[in-house]
């Protein structure tokens, strides 16, 4: 039987590959048009991938858009939320939590987000490949035109691909803009002068510029040389991992139908030609990988013609490839559910503790903490509240006595606009021969729509020591 080729990564980085090749030089790759039920499934996560992204910025909760990133007044709306800059520190944990989903899901089931989910495999897949194939026809017709003369056909032909992409690229510029500045207010800027709004228009253009070289030029470069992703691949796979991959077992020694003791591969190279990386998934798990399926649909359809089963390249683990069982739950999983239980229930711990709103008692910048004057100390400080609802909302201020201290607040009640703050003045004030120490001040600040949401602001009354 033959041994399963199953090389060391340091070794398939050595490995002849179109994205990469050995002599430095990089080669155009044109995939092959490839049907089949990944494909298929492929297409329908990028059309629902796309809509959900066209969506985001256009639907409404709450009065809002779903996603609505408003960097210049510094105030966010996420799906019915609403946070303000002083939520930064939640990013911390959106970000740390995508990060080790993406090394969860990589342990169980491999690069299945470069394949599926990734934008840059959404746009070029589901967008800009499909622009070239719709302009120029299959990859035999657009390899050997462009191997040929200049001809009004390939002139036409390259020229309206390449308007297509740079409208392509406006349009999910422009899109992209919409989160940040919001859908109505992006119509508005497209009717008028870009003078009135230069950075906006800067930003479009520079990532229409961005959009278009990465999808219509550097491509499969992105990934195999700029994402550090797939070189952590040794590390965040293992022999349990699902992967796609080739069953040596089965399909070695290669050779054409009929062959005396040759395997099911017939070495068509048709796997070779349906990747956009341009590797040969049969020298094993590599790099360059991006678990886009399409060399299994290719090889599928040539066991069918064949007569021969399915799953030459298929998902599977490397032990499953090699013939042994696969383990979903193991000691590198088992860690993973531990570490991801426990950062959840740290998050949702820190996230209870933001309020809607806050209050903050601050001393006034360049005067002094107190002041002593006709038998008095005197303090005089800002109650700095945020609404960080949506709404207007009021609120009631209750300073808490202290024996020998009067107290004056500006008013009451109070209403703040939403996503705004106010500052109010409170002076508080202490007979000379009543002041002994340091004292407590604590402001009640209640939101009247709803008094169980409460917060106390403190801060303590300064005084010549004695």
């Amino acid at each position: 039987m033959t041994t399963p080729l199953r090389l060391p990564l340091a070794e398939q980085a050595e490995l002849p590959s179109a994205a990469l090749p050995g002599s430095g030089r990089r080669h155009a790759i044109h995939p092959a048009d490839v049907k089949g039920r990944f494909h298929a499934a492929r297409l329908v996560v990028f059309a629902l991938l796309i809509g959900i992204w066209i969506a985001l910025p256009i639907v409404k909760i709450g009065g809002h858009p779903a996603v609505f990133l408003d960097v210049d007044e510094r105030r966010f709306f996420l799906f019915g939320a609403t946070f303000n800059s002083q939520d930064t520190w939640l990013l911390f944990f959106l970000l740390t939590g995508v990060g080790f989903g993406l090394v969860y899901a990589t342990a169980l089931a491999g690069r299945v987000w470069c394949g599926w989910a990734c934008p840059q495999t959404v746009f070029l897949e589901g967008v800009f490949r499909r622009i070239e194939r719709w302009i120029e026809g299959p990859r035999e017709k657009r390899t050997k035109r462009n191997a040929g003369p200049w001809t009004v056909d390939k002139v036409v032909r390259k020229s309206a691909t390449q308007i297509l992409y740079v409208v392509a690229a406006v349009a999910v510029a422009h899109i992209f803009l919409s989160y940040f500045v919001s859908i109505p207010k992006t119509f508005q800027m497209v009717r008028q002068s870009p003078s009135l709004h230069p950075e906006a228009f800067a930003w479009v253009a520079a990532t229409t510029v961005a959009f278009y070289l990465n999808f219509a030029w550097f491509r499969e470069q992105l990934c195999v040389v700029l994402c550090p992703y797939g070189r952590l691949q040794s590390a965040l796979l293992d022999e349990h991992s699902l992967v796609v991959g080739y069953d040596a077992r089965r399909g070695e020694p290669r050779g054409k139908k009929g062959a005396a003791g040759a395997g099911d591969c017939v070495d068509c190279n048709r796997c070779v030609v349906v990747c956009p990386t341009g590797i040969d998934i049969r020298n094993g798990v590599q790099m360059e990988c991006l678990a886009c399926t399409q060399c299994i649909d290719a090889c599928d359809a040539i066991m069918d013609r064949l007569g021969r089963p399915r799953g030459l390249i298929r998902y599977d683990s490397q032990d499953g490839l090699a013939g042994k069982a696969r383990r979903v739950v193991r000691p590198r999983v088992v860690l993973y559910s531990v570490l991801l239980v426990v950062g959840a229930v740290v998050a949702l711990l820190a996230t209870r503790r933001r309020t809607d709103f806050e209050a903050t008692l601050l001393r006034l910048p360049g005067q002094a903490p107190y002041t002593v004057a006709d038998g008095q100390v005197r303090n005089t400080l800002q109650l700095h509240l945020v609404n960080k609802r949506a709404d207007i909302e009021s609120y009631r201020l209750d300073v808490e006595p202290v024996e020998g201290m009067d107290a004056v607040l500006a008013v009451q009640r109070v209403q703040v606009d939403p996503m705004a703050s106010t500052r109010l003045s409170l002076v508080l004030v202490v007979p000379s021969e009543k002041f002994h120490g340091d004292l407590p001040i604590r402001v009640h600040v209640t939101r009247d729509a709803d008094a169980r949401d409460a917060l106390i602001a403190t801060a303590t009354f300064l005084g010549p020591s004695r």
